[in-house]
């Protein structure tokens, strides 16, 4: 990979308007075979996903035989090594941990008349998180995803996930499934495993959210399905944005964007500094250190077409420019990281400090890494507990507080033309 990041000096948020854009355009152009996949789940079933699994996956399960027997997930920590069960483990506590936080009380207030005014809080009943596979097995997302289910106090717990070749389950992803306390896995991936969840099928029943990140068929389907489910967000390739001043390290700054171009070609890998010489050597830095790593194709075709280094003239500016873009992954490399904070409004995480490498968050720190991207960070909010939680509003009027309201609520109903509610109120001031 002997080509270089691009530097952007003129027209950098033309660029980062365009990068954003790219989530929109990749969904257009899958829509409507997605569309033909659910129709297809929703009416034949089992049948559909059978095939589905055969055509893409390359694995033939037959309808009825998707769901992993308990002994499979048994078996799994007997497959891995300690030390990665350990780490796991001890993710997951910190993942619960910080996700406790997240919860939210119900709460009741009594008015002037005697009303009492309020707000239920209830977990959805059930749940579905997908995790990719196939080629990679992400058992991180696995522990993200359930955790967040979990702590929320969702009963069904369900974890979708694409079949190997030899129709077995990544053990990690299963351990890490069982260390969750998932009640059903099934070796479905793809739109087809998003349509079984939230329509149900002979041998999967429906549920009521679906999480987790997964591939553009996958976001397509979550799209789709809105409505008839919740689902957490509609991600697109993964973006890091790095601001840094001449303080930072060039090879940390490097190694830090190629984290994430490592993981799709069209993934996002962006520097905004206001040193001239830093972007310079982040420059010789990425080219240096693609050659050594093992998916150089695919992070190489991301620094290519999706990567570049922004010269801003002030980190006001490059604020400015974050918040335009609101990625997806932000990191602080300059000298007061905390000053710079509170002028950031847009970021599904933000990384302060030069050891706190995005990688830290993917993994470990304890806050979900299935973010929101595209730009989406502006309305959207990384996986949390608020998912898989329902807000029911609470009210209860006594005489004296239906009095009070009866005049106004009749004067309101007549004025939009609806006589029944307003005879709904009449009918007891008569009585």
């Amino acid at each position: 990979m002997n080509e270089k990041i691009r530097i952007i000096e003129k027209d950098t948020q033309g660029f980062l308007d365009e990068l954003a854009a790219r989530k929109a355009e990749d969904l257009d152009a899958v829509l409507p075979a997605v569309a033909e996949i659910i129709a297809r789940v929703r009416r034949e079933g089992d049948t559909a996903l059978a095939e589905y699994t055969r055509r893409f996956d390359k694995v033939d399960l037959g309808p009825g035989r998707f769901r992993v027997a308990q002994e499979e997930i048994e078996r799994a920590p007997r497959l891995l090594e300690p030390d990665l069960k350990e780490a796991l483990e001890a993710a997951y506590e910190r993942i619960c941990d910080y996700h406790s936080k997240q919860l939210a009380n119900s709460w009741f207030v009594t008015g002037a008349q005697g009303e009492i005014l309020g707000q239920r809080i209830t977990p959805v009943e059930s749940a579905a998180v997908y995790a990719p596979g196939g080629q990679a097995a992400y058992p991180s997302s696995v522990l993200m995803g359930l955790a967040a289910a979990r702590t929320a106090g969702v009963k069904r717990t369900v974890l979708l996930s694409p079949p190997g070749k030899d129709t077995g389950m990544n053990p990690a992803v299963l351990f890490a499934a069982r260390l969750a306390g998932v009640d059903e896995i099934y070796r479905i991936g793809g739109a087809q495993a998003i349509a079984a969840a939230a329509y149900g099928t002979q041998s999967i029943p429906a549920v009521d959210v679906i999480a987790g990140p997964g591939n553009i068929y996958v976001t397509a389907a979550k799209k789709l399905v809105f409505g008839t489910v919740n689902v957490d967000m509609l991600a697109g390739p993964s973006e890091i944005l790095v601001i840094a001043d001449d303080t930072a390290e060039p090879a940390w700054v490097a190694a830090d964007m190629l984290s994430q171009a490592e993981h799709d070609q069209r993934a996002g890998c962006l520097l905004i500094t206001t040193s001239r010489k830093l972007a310079l050597r982040v420059q010789d830095e990425i080219s240096g250190q693609l050659e050594s790593l093992p998916k150089k194709d695919i992070a190489g075709e991301s620094v290519k077409n999706f990567g570049a280094v922004l010269l801003a003239d002030s980190l006001d500016q490059a604020a400015g420019l974050a918040n335009r873009f609101a990625p997806e992954h932000l990191e602080l490399l300059v000298a007061d990281p905390w000053a710079l904070l509170g002028k950031i409004r847009n970021a599904g995480a933000v990384f302060l400090g030069p050891f706190t490498p995005e990688a830290v968050g993917d993994y470990w720190a304890g806050p979900n890494h299935v973010l929101p991207t595209g730009g989406s960070a502006r309305c959207f909010s990384p996986l949390g507990v608020h998912v898989f939680l329902k807000r029911s509003s609470i009210i209860s009027f006594n005489r004296e507080s239906f009095d009070k309201a009866a005049g106004p609520v009749t004067v309101i109903a007549r004025s939009e033309g609806l006589e029944a509610h307003a005879r709904s109120i009449e009918i007891r001031k008569e009585k």
